[in-house]
């Protein structure tokens, strides 16, 4: 049996060079609301945060640019950078997908963007975890209590 639920969709990452067309597309055609920051040079990562939905429903957009679009991670390659799954227990199912040979990027469970821990499944199998995202990167996200609650 599995010891964790997929409760919902978190989030997207869209990734491009032109933050201010990313901006341009999301936030003032499309109407999404603009609700943080982040910036990490490790993941090579300049990215704003917005919103569809509110509460436990809310998704986040991602709208992320390479701090240096000639080093890795190239979050703009591929456009649509990876999603994000609320996860209700991130431990469990690492635990439980990594015993049946899931592949995880470097870096285990850590705190991520929106403050949540995260925990990213590689694109990409390998000879030592075969399973991977089958070209998709997945990040899996703690969901807090009441986003369980919400959505259990």
């Amino acid at each position: 049996m599995r010891p964790f639920r997929v409760l919902g969709l978190q989030q997207i990452a869209v990734g491009g060079r032109d933050k201010a067309a990313l901006a341009e597309l999301w936030i003032d055609l499309f109407g999404l609301e603009r609700h943080g920051h982040f910036r990490s040079e490790k993941e090579n990562v300049d990215e704003d945060i917005a919103t569809i939905g509110r509460g436990a429903h809310a998704v986040e957009v991602d709208l992320m640019v390479p701090i240096d679009p000639d080093k890795s991670p190239r979050v703009h390659e591929p456009a649509l950078n990876h999603i994000a799954l609320w996860i209700d227990d991130l431990a469990a199912a690492v635990r439980w997908l990594g015993e049946r040979g899931v592949r995880f990027t470097p870096g285990g469970i850590r705190k991520g963007a929106g403050g949540h821990d995260v925990c990213f499944i590689h694109p990409k199998g390998s000879d030592a975890a075969a399973k991977s995202g089958l070209g998709v990167l997945i990040e899996l996200v703690q969901a807090p209590p009441e986003v369980i609650r919400a959505l259990a």
